[in-house]
């Protein structure tokens, strides 16, 4: 069965998931990449270094990201999100998106992406210190789509 979710569904899929995808668009180039993220109802904040997306994303704020959670080929959720790209510049802004970041779970073995800083669990006292970009993108519309095997005791949502 192949259907749309519900808003519980894709709610689900933002909060328990971890890596997503952002899609941005300058001058008929579009740029696709995963990151890291957390959710929290009404942003997905992230944390990155200077590159090309944050580059394209300062010039045109509306942007896309896709997640997915897959059970398998066959038992699958995905979401997509509209959103605008804000990045978080004054001192309590980037600590709260910090603070947001820190929160979220993650599985015991991940990758360097996902740490906040190169100590990572360990943080200095004063989060402004670790280096990189903290942004959030403000959702202003989600959808979801799924598939479920019938035949598979693991159906997703």
């Amino acid at each position: 069965m192949f259907g749309n979710l519900q808003s519980d569904q894709i709610e689900d899929v933002l909060k328990s998931q971890f890596v997503g995808r952002i899609g941005c668009s300058l001058n008929d180039e579009t740029y696709i990449v995963p990151i890291s993220y957390a959710y929290n109802g009404n942003y997905i904040y992230c944390h990155t270094k200077e590159g090309k997306k944050t580059t394209i994303m300062r010039r045109n704020p509306k942007v896309c990201f896709q997640v997915d959670e897959m059970k398998t080929m066959a038992n699958w959720r995905s979401v997509i999100v509209q959103g605008e790209f804000q990045e978080l510049k004054e001192k309590e802004e980037r600590t709260n998106g910090m603070q947001i970041l820190l929160n979220r779970y993650l599985p015991v073995i991940s990758s360097v992406t996902t740490h906040i800083s190169e100590h990572w669990p360990f943080l200095p006292e004063d989060m402004n210190h670790i280096e990189g970009i903290v942004f959030r993108i403000l959702v202003k519309e989600k959808t979801g789509k799924y598939e479920n095997n019938m035949h598979s005791p693991n159906l997703p949502g």
